[in-house]
């Protein structure tokens, strides 16, 4: 009984206030009292009321909110409510942070983050039951395509729960930004529709708008050796390239080239060879555009690590030999010029082909996804590790679906330009799921195995072991105040069906792959959700935000190649050109390389979410420590990137995305 002081903050996008009426009820432990005041919430506003209650509460574990509407029901995007006792009480919050629609009761729990285990009497027990069971109506598994990991069910955008829909401002600054590269297309088109394109200059027509210095650079440098190198370690792609521990069985020396072999071997012996192996792409079915059939390669490229950190090639071999074939040609840095920049060309587009499929969607958008629908199913929002995990998934549904209409759909940008369109991509995909092994998604892990640990000139592991620590340390922070015991993680029935659903449903049963089916220990918990957290935010970072940089100019990451690999060594720029995509294809590249890569306007750096799912000054305390580190590590980049001569950005965490949004 007393007086209470109630806030109730609505989200500031557009349509976020309601004209509806809102009603309050407070549920304590020992009563419920009915709010007489009624609210017409407005858009980013905080409004402010008291009310005089009869009934003893005891502490309080809910708000519920129902609004009411006569003629129409207008949406309201509830921040959170807060409630501040009788007398000096302490202020309690209430976080929602979504849409409320119809008029229904919405039970919201106070924002202490709970497991079963921390709630002894069960006073939120019938809550957490009552809010997954609607949940999992909401949130179902699809299957986009046999064989693959599964994702959200639901083919469209409106068939996406509410509250996974962009709001207003993310929806209107992508739609414009679509609607603007499609006017550049036709600009493009209508301008270079009867011109004759003989020259690699050529491309320089399409080569504006929006190019980011960097893309300028790789323009006028594309050919270099060093360039080529730097790729694998720090481009739009660096998860394809390892240390060599043999010479790949692959690798048929054909007669006077022994010299090369010896090479090879004394720089393997030194533990300086690396390669980077397209051998995924062998078999795949590659596209015919416009009654043209399309090509593609499996290219092998060996490169040395000198000294002064640049890695070179010093082979490429182009397909994988075949029996009762003559072997593949090899080709060199001291082949003719033409030969050797057409060998480049089929690698960078092999590259582009895996960065795109595997890299950037398999194990960037959907495996996302997997985690997004998982959590939402097995997690109640009062969890902890839903608290923890949920800033982080963020506009991932609606993205990806974005995508599977759009992109990788029938007649989408894939079937229309990329050489492994028309049904290679899910071919692609289907063989790539065997390689989603855990250890792959750690970069503790995955760097070790690919011996890049302690290559100096390798930015991408230094960031991204850095970054992982940092989230490693967050995740411990609030684990350490939730979970005192291993026996504490082994007996949560709901973090237990979380981890089980991750890897043996949506993961298609990754056990095999080493992902877990349960969680025994507090170490082990910490590993898994940093390793949901970093793919979300670190790892996407690191493919999605270089393909501006790297794919605007065609010549460097051809969307498709229109003649077969070369077998001799007599290229011709004429050559070159026939086999380069056309300047159709070329443009669209560049205005979809432009809309998806563009630095985001609408976007939340890494650690920065402004919603607070946590009450309570401990879990604050650790996201404060949290963003200190991160801003520490900003800094400490933009140092370091200050004495390079081609910094690299991709996993600064103030440029990282705090969920996979675009």
């Amino acid at each position: 009984m007393g007086l209470y002081r109630i806030r109730v903050s609505t989200g500031a996008s557009l349509y976020a206030g309601s004209n509806n009426q809102v009603q309050l009820w407070l549920v304590g432990q020992h009563g419920e009292a009915a709010l007489g005041t009624r609210l017409w919430p407005a858009r980013g506003k905080e409004t402010e009321f008291k009310v005089e209650v009869p009934e003893y509460l005891g502490p309080l574990l809910f708000v519920k909110l129902r609004k009411r509407h006569l003629l129409k029901d207008d949406a309201w995007f509830c921040n959170w409510i807060s409630v501040q006792g009788p007398g000096a009480g302490d202020e309690v919050r209430f976080p929602c942070y979504r849409w409320v629609e119809g008029n229904g009761v919405l039970s919201l729990p106070e924002g202490t983050g709970r497991t079963v285990g921390e709630d002894p009497q069960g006073l939120f027990q019938k809550h957490r039951e009552e809010e997954l069971e609607e949940r999992r109506k909401l949130y179902r598994w699809g299957n986009w395509k046999d064989g693959l990991i599964l994702n959200m069910a639901g083919a469209k955008l409106y068939d996406l729960p509410v509250d996974e829909r962009f709001l207003e401002d993310k929806r209107v600054d992508f739609e414009v930004s679509l609607a603007k590269g499609l006017a550049d297309l036709a600009i493009k088109d209508s301008l270079n529709v009867l011109t004759c394109w003989k020259d690699l200059d050529d491309f320089n027509r399409i080569f504006w708008c929006g190019q980011s210095k960097l893309a300028e650079r790789v323009r006028d440098s594309w050919k270099e050796y060093a360039l080529f190198g730097y790729q694998f370690l720090n481009g739009a792609n660096p998860v394809v390239l390892r240390r060599s521990v043999h010479l790949p069985a692959r690798l048929v020396f054909p007669p006077g080239m022994e010299e090369l072999q010896a090479q090879l071997e004394k720089e393997l012996e030194g533990g300086t060879l690396f390669e980077a192996d397209f051998s995924l792409l062998d078999g795949i079915k590659a596209n015919v555009i416009l009654c043209s059939q399309q090509h593609l390669a499996a290219p092998l490229v060996m490169l040395k690590l000198q000294p002064d950190g640049k890695l070179l090639p010093m082979v490429i071999q182009l397909q994988l030999p075949r029996t009762g074939s003559p072997p593949p040609p090899l080709f060199l840095p001291t082949d003719p010029p033409m030969a050797w920049l057409l060998a480049k060309c089929w690698v960078r587009s092999s590259d582009f082909q895996l960065h795109e499929l595997q890299s950037h969607l398999l194990r960037g958008h959907l495996m996302a996804e997997v985690i997004v629908v998982a959590t939402m199913r097995c997690l109640p929002s009062i969890h902890p590790m839903f608290k923890l995990i949920i800033p982080h998934l963020r506009y991932t549904l609606e993205i990806n679906v974005r995508a599977r209409t759009g992109l990788v759909s029938d007649m989408g940008i894939f079937d229309q330009i990329m050489s492994t369109g028309g049904g290679g991509h899910v071919q692609l995909l289907k063989q790539a799921g065997a390689f989603l092994t855990y250890s792959s998604f750690c970069p503790p892990d995955d760097l070790a195995d690919r011996g890049l640990l302690g290559v100096k000139s390798s930015f991408y592991a230094q960031d991204a072991l850095r970054l992982w620590e940092i989230i490693y340390r967050y995740v411990e922070g609030i684990v350490s105040l939730h979970y005192k015991t291993d026996v504490a993680v082994k007996d949560d029935p709901e973090l237990q069906t979380w981890c089980r659903e991750i890897t043996e449903i949506g993961l298609q049963g990754a056990q095999d792959r080493g992902f877990p089916v349960s969680l025994q220990a507090r170490d082990q918990v910490c590993h898994f959700v940093t390793m949901c957290i970093f793919t979300c935010t670190g790892q996407h970072a690191s493919v999605h935000l270089g393909q501006l940089d790297w794919y605007s100019w065609v010549p460097n990451a051809p969307c498709t190649m229109r003649l077969p690999p070369p077998t001799t060594k007599d290229a011709t720029l004429e050559t070159v050109m026939a086999t380069l995509p056309n300047f159709h294809q070329a443009s669209l590249q560049m205005s979809i390389t432009w809309q998806l890569g563009r630095r985001q306007p609408v976007m939340v750096a890494v650690g920065q979410h402004e919603e607070e799912y946590f009450s309570g000054p401990e879990p604050k305390a650790v996201l404060k420590k949290f963003r200190e580190e991160l801003a520490a590590l900003d800094k400490e980049i933009e140092i370091r990137n200050a004495k390079l001569d081609m910094p690299y950005e991709y996993l600064r965490p103030s440029v990282v995305e705090n969920s996979v949004a675009i």
